[in-house]
């Protein structure tokens, strides 16, 4: 088949790029290797798709610790609100929650995932479930891809957008990386980024499927530099700690082959240690016959109370009343600072989003076109950028796919059909 414009990845950033040059009027080829398209997008949120984040372009570039300078153009073209814009004129109501992350009034990811397949089609995109294998530009400049079904379809202009390597059951299997590679393009090297962390001692095994909420999570490295600090919720595994605290976290550790981490939890936030010594002044003059583990019980989840006696030394059936001063400033520090060791971050499979991808000095922020061979953009996780959880991800995908698609027609930015 030949078409002015072949998409190759069918997620957010692939679906973008083929609606946007499709609107240009051009004849779009999109190729996903999965039967559905957007994959991914039906598991993020926890199926519910925070799409986007309510906030300013610059925002946006300050929660992209990666390469976030490089898509100052893309954002400001195609901020938040042009997204919401976007999918709010196509049928798909939305709500902003805590954080201003920005979900479908339904909850539901299929929604979002729904209305981009209606506006392909609307847009006469051609979709084929074929999976790349080559991908080559002729004398002509015309490009040319070989699939492992056989196709074998042409077009001027190609857009990668393959993502990452995160949940690989989705399709994220590294493919676009290969083929950039294989065209001259430098990838950087390839890590989970958003991913739950491994830990170090038996802490966090003893206290598995226990979850936090509203505790203070700060990480500090081995300068003692805070690299991390936000109360929110996280979760006890058999291997570390996850949930939405630690995938945060994540992102801010970039160096575990010169650093090491220590994450501390706070449990009560929300009282300082005159006022929690207190508190724990109170509860002790209150049951002073009763055990200690009975009067743990008030103060933390059931799962950590043997953790607090073995941090503090205290015995679970000592008596309250005989509890001494410095025994109880030590459950005092305990309560304001579990301490547990990092020692790595889970694979790349399982993370949120893959940082690491084709180098950005290789390619042109204004356009998304490779500075290596002309015709060929790039597009979402294929670029090496990556930003923290709450929507921003996506909004880097939904931006990058739009210019990717726009430039890929031949239309500059700012020049789309029916504008000027």
């Amino acid at each position: 088949m030949r078409a002015d414009v072949m998409v190759i990845g069918g997620g957010a950033a692939g679906c973008m790029a083929a609606i946007t040059a499709a609107e240009q009027g051009r004849r779009v080829l999109l190729l996903e290797r999965n039967p559905k398209l957007g994959r991914k997008l039906y598991i993020t949120g926890k199926g519910r798709c925070n799409l986007t984040n309510r906030c300013t372009p610059e925002e946006v570039l300050r929660h992209t610790p990666r390469n976030g300078k490089f898509l100052y153009s893309v954002m400001s073209a195609f901020p938040p609100e042009a997204v919401m814009a976007f999918f709010e004129e196509m049928g798909v109501p939305l709500k902003t929650e805590r954080g201003d992350r920005v979900f479908p009034v339904s909850d539901r990811a299929a929604d979002v995932v729904d209305a981009l397949l209606r506006r392909l089609r609307k847009e006469r995109v051609t979709i084929l479930e074929e999976r790349v294998t080559a991908l080559e530009q002729g004398s002509d400049g015309v490009w040319l891809a070989e699939t492992e079904q056989g196709g074998s379809h042409q077009a001027p202009a190609a857009v990668l957008a393959t993502g990452g390597l995160s949940y690989p059951r989705t399709g994220s299997t590294g493919d676009g990386f290969r083929l950039a590679q294989a065209l001259g393009h430098t990838v950087t090297p390839l890590r989970g980024s958003l991913v739950p962390l491994e830990c170090g001692g038996d802490l966090c095994p003893r206290m598995q499927g226990l979850s936090l909420r509203n505790v203070l999570l700060t990480v500090r490295d081995d300068r003692g530099k805070t690299v991390y600090r936000e109360q929110g919720e996280l979760l006890f595994t058999h291997f570390g700690l996850s949930g939405p605290l630690v995938l945060s976290a994540s992102a801010h550790l970039r160096d575990f082959d010169r650093r090491s981490y220590t994450a501390v939890i706070d449990l009560k936030p929300a009282l300082d240690e005159d006022k929690l010594d207190a508190r724990l002044l109170r509860e002790f003059s209150e049951h002073a016959n009763q055990n200690f583990s009975t009067v743990l019980a008030t103060l933390v989840p059931r799962l950590m109370i043997p953790v607090l006696e073995e941090l503090t030394g205290i015995p679970g059936d000592m008596k309250v009343n005989g509890i001494r001063k410095e025994e109880r400033a030590r459950l005092r520090r305990c309560l304001k600072g579990v301490e547990i060791p990092i020692t790595a971050a889970r694979p790349v499979e399982e993370a949120v989003v893959t940082s690491g991808g084709v180098k950005v000095s290789e390619v042109d922020p204004k356009t998304m076109e490779s500075k290596i061979v002309k015709g060929l953009y790039f597009a979402g996780e294929m670029l090496d950028v990556d930003a923290y959880t709450g929507g921003f991800n996506l909004q880097i995908a939904w931006a990058t796919g739009r210019r990717a698609g726009l430039c890929a027609a031949g239309v500059g930015p700012g020049k789309e059909r029916g504008e000027g």
